[in-house]
């Protein structure tokens, strides 16, 4: 038995040591000697016959050519209609697609009577329409796992639809019926006007978003400093007739811009050109013209903290391409951000306001550079949240921080290299996204009436020198200064006091 038992296990450890060997063998002798089917053709009782090497190319298959080094990006297509309206795509290999209708109807077309009426219509949107009851639209978008927005700005509004580009016939209805066809239902309104004033509620805890809306209050005389966050007392005053009379003013075809991202052309034109052919066409309209005047603009609130804000103008805006992209670097170059943040375009570690200020002062609890660009005109400034006791002293370093970018020689070649590095990165990385495209596309035709390339704007960023920086910081801090302030105000110097440190 023992002489047995001792045969088996030599047995066992021979057939383990052949095994080791085989573990070892070189991988083309393994491959010349395995099964053909392995494991489940051994299952299935197929029998063994000789695999080719794997550094061997097999018989009849042919590899496709790899990708070149550059793909050359989509052209962007733009159809002009009879009536104004303009249709632009550019396609993509990505199987989702995203269509947007864009128009030039913002907050800064707003009379006395339709204050307010930009906001709610930003909540209004993919609402009850005169063929499609709320629920219906909610089916539909779901039912293709699709995604609708809907947003509102002092110059523009947009109206986004995200899904598989096999739906675009439905995208393209579903959202030409939500823009020209809104019912406008007295108890639809009534709801969203509640959400608004709970909206409201909520910026009280926001004071960033408050002091750029008081920046545009208290630095323009004219449209743009008509609120877009509308107030308790305006939306009283909203009912369904406000609402189609300045649709029916402002969203006719030559201010539209139909524009898509992932989507032939031709198809495009051949969903979209029936259902908006007989939109009411028109004159195009001028932007109404505001003026820069600056100003000062404060409120008292028990926030335990003091927010600001010092900004000022820089003329021209996005109609003046070099000096909005350099300005755009000079955002990134101050860079900022709260105490803790780190990493990320334009707010890490790297940047001026992050080294000079968030590093050195702990009472301040954020410090960033801000900018709000239109087609006319730019707003830039400093905005920033610190103890009260220590308030009068922050804005003092805001000063010095705003001063010392406008001085020749004081940014130096690789700071400003990150910064235009940042920039580009952040421009390339938004344009990845389908939405994102297809805004770029309808606003930029909204605004210049063509798109313009990325690599446009790329280079317009490489040409940006320390001179220009320095020339760009310098106009701004020549035009009227800008304040705003909430919270613990007590301690906020005056406005005579802090303008005169810029002159």
């Amino acid at each position: 038995m023992y002489r047995a038992g001792f045969s088996k296990i030599k047995t066992l450890k021979g057939n383990a040591s052949n095994r080791a060997l085989t573990r070892f063998a070189s991988s083309s002798a393994v491959a010349a000697k395995s099964s053909s089917g392995g494991l489940f053709s051994w299952f299935a009782g197929g029998s063994a016959s000789t695999l080719p090497p794997l550094d061997f190319p097999l018989k009849g298959i042919e590899l496709p050519p790899s990708l070149p080094d550059h793909v050359e990006p989509a052209k962007t297509k733009i159809t002009t209609l009879s009536n104004g309206i303009k249709i632009a795509s550019e396609t993509s290999a990505n199987p989702a697609a995203s269509i947007g209708l864009y128009v030039n109807s913002g907050s800064i077309y707003e009379t006395p009577v339709s204050f307010g009426a930009t906001h709610l219509l930003e909540r209004m949107a993919f609402k009850s329409t005169t063929n499609r009851s709320h629920l219906r639209l909610v089916r539909e978008v779901e039912a293709i796992g699709g995604n609708v927005t809907a947003s509102a700005s002092r110059e523009q509004m947009s109206y986004t639809y995200d899904a598989l580009k096999t739906y675009v016939p439905q995208m393209v209805e579903l959202l030409v019926d939500s823009v020209r066809n809104q019912a406008f239902l007295d108890w639809e309104i009534k709801e969203q006007i509640e959400k608004v004033k709970a909206e409201i509620g909520e910026y009280a805890n926001n004071p960033e978003a408050l002091l750029l809306e008081a920046v545009h209050s208290a630095g323009y005389s004219g449209p743009l400093a008509h609120p877009l966050l509308a107030s308790e007392g305006l939306l009283g005053r909203i009912n369904s007739n406000v609402l189609e009379d300045f649709v029916a003013a402002n969203y006719t075809a030559p201010r539209m811009v139909l524009a898509a991202s992932g989507v032939e052309h031709e198809e495009l034109l051949k969903y979209a050109e029936p259902l908006l052919s007989d939109l009411p066409g028109g004159a195009a309209v001028e932007e109404p013209k505001s003026v820069y005047v600056g100003g000062d603009h404060r409120v008292m609130a028990d926030t335990g903290s003091t927010s600001f804000a010092l900004a000022f103008e820089l003329p021209g805006g996005w109609l003046k391409e070099k000096e909005a992209m350099t300005l755009t670097v000079l955002q990134m170059l101050m860079g900022g951000g709260g105490s803790f943040s780190a990493g990320g375009p334009g707010k890490g570690m790297y940047s001026r306001l992050y080294l000079r200020v968030l590093n050195e002062y702990p009472d301040i609890q954020s410090f960033s550079a801000f900018s709000s660009i239109y087609n006319h005109t730019a707003l830039f400034g400093i905005q920033a949240t610190t103890s009260s006791d220590f308030a009068a002293k922050a804005i003092d370093i805001a000063a010095k921080e705003l001063i010392a970018v406008a001085t020749s020689g004081e940014v130096n070649q690789v700071q400003l290299n990150r910064a235009k590095q940042s920039t580009k990165s952040a421009v390339l990385m938004n344009l990845e996204s389908r939405m994102v495209a297809s805004e770029d596309i309808g606003r930029q035709i909204l605004t210049y009436g063509e798109r313009k390339p990325v690599e446009f704007f790329l280079k317009a960023i490489d040409d940006v020198t320390a001179n220009d920086i320095a020339s760009v910081a310098k106009k701004l801090l020549s035009s009227p200064l800008t304040m705003a302030s909430h919270g613990d105000v007590l301690n906020v110097p005056t406005y005579d006091s802090v303008s005169s440190k810029f002159r």
